[in-house]
């Protein structure tokens, strides 16, 4: 890279990270996703950008494979020499000790960078999620709720959150102690001495973000608090939204840049491994706008013996849709899915991910389609390694649903080379968000 820096960032899941990197380019932080740590060539071709990103997994692997995996990954964006590294994780903070464990990512994190007081910072108002001395909130279709009874995250199928207060829901997953900035504390007039001494007596400090002035006031300490040679954050894109308030106020970044209208297309292709109701409601809305929605078995996908089978078939069914001029969603599940909780084998969700990909990136080059999306979290991460895309770009920031942002593939294969695409988590967007997505629309939902 040309110059370092401001930050670097890498996602647990692929949608997380594209929750990052429309944060920053939204608001005139050229900026970077890469699926794989990049070659120099690949690397330079983006020498221009001042964020950095690694789309990555593990939110859904275990503590050893971060272990394994996340050491190298996050050694590697440490040598980018930007002035914070942050480890971005959902803004609903879900994980377990076994799954997705946050607590192991503050703990590699925390050894490699080799400092105290930590910053971790979940709470998001762009996105609704709040937090309030130590407990998170986050909105679901008009009202918000404490985590833990929150009607979807409380009852996620792999890792549903039934603790709200943060600290104590780390605590499970680490042994590091961790303190708390709480609102009060923002409000002091003393904050900077306040944050001081607890970065001395905590190996992780918590911060909450309720608004705007909670969270300039976290932007404020988060760059005040950096260590010379590069510090690390651990949360949600909260951190991105905190600093951009706090890198305007200072003159380092300029004013947003417009971005042009992609326009409609008249078939897109969308496939599913989400068990929210949220994408169920999608995919119903869909259906009764002029999609073809189609049914994948989840169990025989993640069977090695039965998901050739499956797939053929419904790989038949979509081209046939898709020729005929027809959009398609292909899903796994409508809603929460008992079925799906007992899958055949550990890496049957993995499997499925990855299969799903497949069969997008077969109609994608049958169909030489512009525009494609895969909803869930889990999903797009394995997704993505099927589709031969190397690096992405923020296309269009979509302001109704923020996190899910329109984007440009770069790929070595032509046929991807400059697609359009977007990774959606489960919980994320309205109703008309895949109707939106292929007609380009973003008035009111009706």
């Amino acid at each position: 890279m040309t110059m370092n820096p401001l930050i670097s960032f890498y996602g647990d899941d692929l949608t997380g990270s594209t929750d990052a990197m429309e944060a920053l380019a939204s608001q005139g932080v050229d900026s970077v996703l890469f699926t794989i740590i990049p070659d120099e060539t690949q690397l330079m071709r983006f020498r221009h950008c001042r964020a950095i990103g690694l789309a990555g997994t593990s939110r859904s692997e275990s503590p050893d494979w971060m272990d394994q995996h996340l050491t190298p990954a996050l050694s590697w964006l440490r040598e980018r020499g930007a002035a914070l590294c942050h480890y971005k994780t959902c803004s609903t903070f879900d994980s377990a000790p076994d799954v997705g464990s946050i607590g192991r990512a503050l703990e590699i994190g925390h050894r490699i960078f080799g400092h105290e007081g930590v910053p971790v910072v979940v709470g998001a108002p762009q996105l609704r999620r709040y937090t309030a001395f130590g407990q998170l909130f986050a909105a679901a279709q008009d009202e918000v709720y404490r985590i833990d009874r929150h009607p979807i995250m409380s009852r996620h199928p792999v890792t549903p959150m039934h603790e709200a207060d943060l600290r104590r829901h780390l605590a499970m997953q680490t042994s590091l102690d961790i303190g708390l900035i709480d609102l009060v504390a923002l409000a002091d007039t003393q904050l900077d001495s306040r944050v001081d001494s607890a970065r001395v007596a905590y190996a992780a400090l918590l911060y909450d973000v309720l608004d705007s002035s909670s969270q300039a006031a976290v932007g404020r300490q988060l760059w005040r608090t950096r260590p010379t040679n590069g510090g690390f954050v651990v949360g949600s894109s909260g951190v991105e939204y905190a600093l951009l308030a706090e890198w305007r106020r200072l003159g380092l970044i300029e004013a947003p840049p417009p971005f042009t209208h992609p326009g409609p297309v008249e078939r897109i292709a969308v496939v599913s491994g989400s068990c929210s109701e949220t994408t169920a409601r999608q995919i119903r809305y869909a259906e009764a706008h002029g999609f073809v929605a189609l049914r994948a078995d989840a169990m025989r996908l993640a069977n090695d013996a039965q998901a050739t089978a499956e797939l053929d078939a419904v790989r038949s069914q979509a081209l046939a849709a898709l020729t005929a001029g027809r959009s398609v969603v292909i899903y796994t599940a409508l809603g929460p899915d008992a079925g799906l909780v007992s899958l055949p084998h550990s890496g049957a969700a993995h499997a499925i991910g990855r299969r799903l990909g497949r069969l997008l990136r077969d109609l994608a080059r049958a169909e030489q389609l512009a525009r494609l999306v895969v909803a869930g979290g889990d999903t797009s991460s394995h997704a993505i390694q099927e589709l031969g895309i190397q690096a992405l770009t923020t296309r269009l920031p979509l302001p109704q649903t923020p996190g899910s942002p329109l984007c440009t593939a770069h790929s070595s294969d032509p046929a991807f080379d400059g697609l359009q695409v977007v990774f959606k988590g489960g919980q994320l967007g309205d109703d008309a968000f895949f109707v939106r997505i292929r007609d380009a629309d973003h008035s009111p939902c009706e």
